[in-house]
This record gives structure tokens, C-alpha cells and sequence, in this order.
């Protein structure tokens, strides 16, 4: 049991928080290059994104690759907190607030990528340690796109007037 919950309905939870963090979290991409913003999908990418890293420290812990990206989002997600709800995207705020929370996106997906080579019967079977070139080819696209689209979306809101938090 964790947190009263089985590990399968716990895990289930985990993996649902992590989804609806993830779609959340490209909708408000997808608005920041698009030239809008959509202030509720932004709290919805923020609360889930933040209860999925809180609940991943609820399994048993090992100070391990996911515990250590747990770490770094809760991090950048508390920068992306005080930017947005602190200092209302205030002058270079704004861009912190893009940095972290494009990062915080990232890192969710990193995971989602790991994950699916744990758990896809034909992913794993062509990186099993994960330490295999098609596991790092993944991991580089998924690295590479969200550089791109960062920097896309961060040039894209110095256009773009600042939007009511």
C-alpha cells in the first residue's frame, strides 16, 4: 500500500498525473507559439506536472535517475510557481516562467520516453539496458525538438504583450 492506495491503483494515479501533465503541458506549448495564453491549461500543466514529481517520491526510493528528475522538476516548477503567481511575468520573469516551464514539459516526457522502453515489448527489446543507441536516438530527438520549440516560443513572446496571470 502507498499513501492507502495499492501499488497498482498508485501507480495508476502516477501515470494518469503524468498524461494529463503531459497534454496539459503541450496545449500551453502549442498557446506560447501560437501567441496566446491559456491561463487555466497553464495551472492545470502546473498542479498535475508538480503531483506527479510529489507522488513519484511515493514509491520505494532509490536515489536514481527518476528520483533525480523528480528533483530538478520540483525545482524548476517552484521558479516556474514564483514567476508566474509571485512576479506576474514581469520583465525577464516572463522568459523564466517560458525556460521553466518548457523544461518542466521536457523532463515529463524524458520520463514518458524511459518509460516507454521499460514497458513497450518492442522498444525494449531494442535498448533493454536503455543504455543502447536507439534508448540515447530517442532521447536526442525529444532533447532536440523541445530546444527548438523552446527558443521558438521564447522569441515568439518578446511579440506577444504580457498576459494577465
Amino acid at each position: 500500500m502507498i499513501w492507502g492506495l495499492t501499488t497498482a491503483s498508485f501507480t495508476a494515479f502516477h501515470v494518469v498525473l503524468s498524461l494529463v501533465g503531459i497534454v496539459s503541458g503541450l496545449v500551453v506549448l502549442y498557446g506560447l507559439l501560437s501567441g496566446r495564453w491559456f491561463s487555466r491549461w497553464n495551472a492545470i500543466f502546473l498542479i498535475t506536472t508538480i503531483a506527479t514529481s510529489v507522488t513519484g517520491f511515493g514509491f520505494p526510493f532509490r536515489l536514481e535517475p527518476p528520483q533525480i528528475v523528480g528533483i530538478l522538476s520540483l525545482l524548476v516548477l517552484a521558479v516556474a510557481l514564483f514567476a508566474l503567481y509571485g512576479a506576474h511575468l514581469a520583465g525577464a520573469w516572463r522568459r523564466i516562467y517560458l525556460i521553466c516551464a518548457i523544461t518542466a514539459l521536457y523532463l515529463n516526457v524524458f520520463v514518458l520516453v524511459a518509460q516507454l522502453f521499460l514497458k513497450v515489448p518492442a522498444l525494449k527489446a531494442l535498448a533493454p539496458t536503455q543504455r543502447e543507441p536507439p534508448f540515447a536516438v530517442a532521447q536526442l530527438v525529444v532533447l532536440v525538438l523541445f530546444a527548438v520549440l523552446g527558443v521558438r516560443a521564447i522569441k515568439r513572446s518578446r511579440m506577444e504583450p504580457v498576459p494577465a496571470a
